[in-house]
């Protein structure tokens, strides 16, 4: 006797919701294991190594005389640590800061004053120290500012003064206005009205000792 061809029945159709229904175990074990993998892969870190480097403890400000107080040791991840970076704080005990130093970031050399202030320059850049004729001016100066430098020649009462470009735009490495005592650095404790500019061999050799051929001023230049 031949078997009866099976019908369609609409009640047969297979939906998601009734393959959830029959399944409902199997549905909430995989969505476990789901949340399981996806909180494993945010409590692991990227990489399980890590490097020590110095951090400032505090935010320092520009002229700090640095003491092993003011870092701190942390753990970053290696791609975090910089090349530049000082990461013995026996050769920072001492030292001055050029810049600010905020808590948290690393010090480098650019930042100390000293040769590291030359950092990234032309090869052949010096860092020049000039006296400025009117100190209270170099309050407008900070790191990184381009000024230009011009000489007033000193001329008797019945000469008029005449006055020079001698450099320009040179980049600002530091200012006496920042409350730093470079005296190790610059050779001398008075650093009033001191103004330290990276030059070219050709800038350099007309500045040094200009002052001494008159009056020195500066003009502000736009980057």
């Amino acid at each position: 006797m031949r078997a009866k061809p099976r019908t369609w029945n609409p009640r047969r159709r297979r939906t998601p919701r009734a393959w959830i229904s029959r399944n409902r175990r199997l549905c909430v074990a995989l969505l476990l294991c789901l949340a399981a993998g996806l909180a494993v892969q945010q409590l692991t870190p990227a990489s399980a190594a890590r490097v020590s480097v110095l951090v400032a403890a505090r935010d320092l400000p520009t002229g700090t005389s640095l003491k092993e107080s003011d870092f701190t040791k942390v753990e970053v991840a290696p791609e975090l640590a910089t090349a530049t970076s000082v990461d013995d704080v026996g050769n920072l005990v001492g030292r001055q800061l050029a810049s600010p130093l905020g808590k948290g970031q690393t010090p480098t050399e650019s930042s100390l004053l000293g040769p590291g202030l030359l950092t990234g320059t032309a090869a052949g850049s010096a860092a020049v120290p000039l006296r400025m004729a009117d100190p209270s001016s170099i309050q407008l100066l900070s790191p990184g500012q381009l000024v230009t430098v011009v000489l007033t020649a000193s001329g008797s009462y019945d000469e008029s003064r005449q006055s020079q470009v001698l450099a320009g735009p040179v980049p600002v490495l530091w200012t006496s206005a920042q409350g730093g005592k470079a005296g190790e650095w610059l050779g001398t404790s008075d650093t009033e009205g001191l103004v330290v500019v990276a030059a070219n061999p050709q800038q350099a050799e007309k500045l040094a000792g200009a002052s001494t051929q008159g009056k020195l001023f500066f003009v502000l230049v736009s980057p």
